[in-house]
This record gives C-alpha cells, sequence and structure tokens, in this order.
C-alpha cells in the first residue's frame, strides 16, 4: 500500500516508516522543520518528505494516512488549523490510523513481541535485548526510539524464525500517548509475550495528571500479556508492585532487588548475574552506573524467556556498544572531555551523572550543563528536584532559555556550584570560563541543545 506519514521526522514514526519501506510499501511523509539526522536516514531509504501539513498533500491519494502524536486539531492565533491536511483528511472521510495500531496491524501480527517499557532506561535497554538477540543468532526485528551502535539503524524487520517458532520483534514500548484520536498509551497496540517493566514514577505531566494516571497505563500492558507470557519487573519499585498487584495472569521475572529472580553482584562495569542466588553469567563490558547494571538484568531476564541463557546474554552484552547520545564522547581538547546524553528526568540525570562519576572517580571534576527541555520539566513540575540530581556534579550549568519558571530559584539550594543562562552563547563562555583541563562537561538534554557540545568543543580549542 501507500502511506503517508505525518510527523515522519519522530524517532517512533521514522522507525516505522523504514519497517514500511523495508515490507515492500510506498511511504511518503511529512513534517514541520525536516531535519537530520532522520531525515537523511529516510531519504537514503527512498522516502520522499514534504515540509509542512499543507491541505495539498491530499493529491498524493494514499491508501492510508498514519498520524504521529505531534499532530492535533490546535489553532493559530488567526483561527486557522495548525494541521490543515488533518482537517481536510477528515472533512475528505479519508483512511487514517496511528503509528502503533498501524505497526501492531502490519508489522507485529505473527510475531513474538518483546515489549520494553519505563520512565527510564528504554532506549538503552530495547537496544541491549535486541543485541542479545543478534549475537545469539535469533535475528529479531526491533524498533528503538534512538540509534544502537550495534546496529546503526533504528529499526528493521529482522529474519525468519527456526521452524515452529514465531519471528522475534523488540519494541521500544512507550507510555506516551497515541495520537489526538487515542489517548491510551502507545504501548498498548503492542501485544507483547514479552514484557519488561523497568521502572516507573512520575513523567508526562503534560497527559498524566499523577503516578496513579501511569500506574493504570501500564496495567492496561500487563493485561494484554498472555498466560504463557512473561512480565520482567523491577523488584526495587514500589509503582510497579502496585500495577501487578492490581492483577496478573503471565509469568513474573524480577530483577534488581537481592530477593529478586536475577541480581547483580559486584560493580556496574563488571559483575555477576545472580539467579536466585546462583551465579549463572558474569557482565564485564564498558558501561558504567547502577541503571545500566540494571537495564542489562531486565534484558537478560527477557531473552531467558526466547531461549537464550543468561551466560550467553551476558557475553553479548560484553561487546555491547551502547547508543548514540547516551553517555557519547563527543571530543575532547586540552584535556577536556564533552559528553551528550539524552538524560532530561531528574532521576536520570542523577543516575546519568553518578554512572560518569563511577567512571571517572571521586577527584575529577564534573561540569553538568543541561536544559529543562521536556514538557514535564517546562512546566516546572519538578524543578525542585533539580539540586538532588545535580549533587554529584561539581558544578551546574543550567540553559533556562524558554521556561515558565525560575531556574536561579530552583537551583539556588547549590549556591555557587550553578550558574543560569538564557541563552547558549552565554552558557558556553561560563563552562568555558569555568573549565580546566583534567573536567568532564556533561550535556543533557533530549533534543538537540543549540549545537551546545560542538560549541563548548570550538571555544575550548580557542582559548
Amino acid at each position: 500500500m501507500h502511506i503517508h506519514i505525518l510527523g515522519i521526522c519522530g524517532t517512533f514514526m521514522g522507525g516505522l516508516a523504514a519497517l514500511a519501506r523495508e515490507a515492500g510499501h510506498q511511504v511518503t511523509g511529512c513534517d514541520a522543520g525536516v531535519y537530520p539526522p532522520m531525515s537523511d536516514q529516510l531519504r537514503a531509504l527512498g522516502i520522499d518528505l514534504i515540509e509542512g501539513f499543507a491541505a495539498e498533500q491530499m493529491a498524493l491519494k494514499p491508501d492510508m494516512y498514519v498520524i504521529g502524536n505531534v499532530v492535533s486539531r490546535a489553532r493559530t492565533a488567526d483561527g486557522a488549523p495548525k494541521f490543515p491536511l488533518m482537517e481536510a483528511i477528515l472533512e475528505a472521510g479519508a483512511p487514517y490510523t496511528s503509528g502503533p495500531q498501524w505497526l501492531a496491524e502490519h508489522v507485529l501480527q505473527g510475531r513474538h513481541v518483546l515489549a520494553v517499557a519505563g520512565t527510564h532506561g528504554k532506549t538503552t535497554t530495547t537496544s541491549m535485548l535486541a543485541w542479545i538477540l543478534e549475537a545469539n543468532g535469533r535475528q529479531p526485528g526491533f524498533l528503538v526510539g534512538g540509534v544502537p551502535m550495534n546496529f546503526g539503524i533504528s529499526a528493521r524487520l529482522g529474519g525468519l524464525a527456526a521452524a515452529g517458532q514465531r519471528p522475534l520483534f523488540v519494541i521500544e514500548a512507550d507510555e506516551y500517548d497515541t495520537a489526538f484520536f487515542d489517548k491510551r498509551s502507545k504501548f498498548v497496540h503492542y501485544r507483547p509475550r514479552t514484557a519488561v517493566l523497568n521502572n516507573l514514577e512520575f513523567d508526562h505531566a503534560d497527559i498524566f495528571d499523577d503516578l496513579a494516571a501511569i500506574e493504570r497505563q501500564f496495567h492496561h500492558l500487563v493485561r494484554t500479556v498472555p498466560g504463557t507470557g512473561r512480565i520482567v519487573v523491577n523488584g526495587l519499585e514500589e509503582s510497579l508492585a502496585r500495577v501487578l498487584h492490581a492483577g496478573c495472569w503471565s509469568e513474573v521475572r524480577s530483577f534488581g532487588a537481592a530477593v529478586s529472580d536475577f541480581s547483580p553482584r559486584g560493580e556496574p562495569h563488571d559483575f555477576d548475574v545472580l539467579q536466585q542466588g546462583q551465579a549463572v553469567a558474569r557482565v564485564q563490558w564498558g558501561l558504567s552506573g547502577v541503571h545500566n547494571q540494571l537495564n542489562a538484568l531486565a534484558a537478560i531476564a527477557a531473552a531467558e524467556h526466547v531461549g537464550v541463557a543468561p551466560a550467553d546474554a551476558a557475553r553479548a552484552l560484553g561487546e555491547f556498544q551502547n547508543v548514540k547520545r547516551r553517555m557519547e564522547v563527543r571530543g575532547a581538547v586540552r584535556g577536556i572531555t564533552v559528553y551528550d546524553d539524552f538524560a532530561h528526568h531528574p532521576t536520570a540525570i542523577r543516575t546519568t551523572v553518578d554512572g560518569l562519576r563511577r567512571q571517572v572517580g571521586k577527584t575529577a571534576r564534573i561540569l553538568a550543563v543541561f536544559e529543562p527541555r521536556s514538557n514535564t520539566m517546562k512546566l516546572g513540575t519538578m524543578k525542585a528536584q533539580l539540586p538532588w540530581s545535580l549533587e554529584d556534579a561539581d558544578l551546574a550549568f543550567c540553559h533556562s532559555g524558554g521556561l515558565g519558571w525560575d531556574a536561579r530559584e530552583a537551583l539556588a539550594p547549590m549556591g555557587a556550584r550553578a550558574q543560569v543562562a538564557d541563552n547558549i552563547e552565554v552558557l558556553v563562555q561560563e563552562v568555558v570560563t569555568a573549565a580546566r583541563p583534567g573536567d568532564h562537561i556533561l550535556c543533557m538534554s533530549n533534543g538537540g541543545f543549540g549545537g551546545v557540545h560542538q560549541k563548548l568543543l570550538d571555544a575550548l580549542g580557542r582559548t
């Protein structure tokens, strides 16, 4: 069929476009501000991209419009529709669906879906699980909200299964809503046989009123797992205990806590995997941080459900190269290293800084450079947690442009350790002035951050 994707440059919709193209469909799409890297990836696949959401695109006459959740019925200040193409689709009675719905019906049907859900670590854990399966000859399909460096692509259909087995498909299972006409979490559409519940805390304040509202969506996911399925759950999270207490009809395997089915013994970069107290595997790899240790346990427990022994899974993780924008070194100048990381929620910021601290030791200085860019952070819902999230950093630099709340006031408990700037150029100058050889500059944002990484490297090279 010919599908036309509205909002094609997002990581999820771009991955869906790649899968549809690989499956032989004709794919076109549109977005506002068509931008790399997804635009380059899509054009390389021969997918035509159109700038904007003009109603003239109806002339393409696709068999189906696939609607991304960036699209809404919003109006501009003069009353004109913000998405004229969507209005035209509705007016014409043309066929349309959401991305998750299309994926469920045209890609996931008949496959053993392994879905990775959680507030933090979804992309990394999904990438770990896909690599474990790949390294053990299972040729999984996958859709990840990032680019796993072991694969170099964010999505693929995968190979055929052995006789009597379902083909495997690993998917990052997002709790964000599906579309303007379907406010359920995306993951409700995926019908997994193996579901990872990695962690759960309050996020997405723009669509969820409170933690209980998110727990309800997670329980909707639990309801879709068959009796022969497996739910892999973080044993350290009270919120997930409440989710399962609301009803569970599948096999459960826990990880993380001392009494869990899978637990660690040792430091995050080099540890034994204990299965019900017995050492069954050893993970030795280049990653650091307790969060990555927990991500590894989750991936190992999920892979075991489809027949990969923990020892084989651990060996594969020894070759795991992480995901782009996850503690990615962008360069070093004069002995000062600049990193890029996707962390944007206070808990993610804290665990990311902790991971770098374990890596560089107690004496090296960490300069945390961040922007509160997610919808939740822009609303100021979690501003009081920022000083806590930055405790392990020596200095913190906040980009406050576009915020509706006072970042200086929120960071006041940090005293002179925190600086705030409302534009990137001033921020770069403040960081460069403070930096000295041996420092580690950790940039954290879920956006492009105004190219701050290269600007820092350039400015450090001039001083």
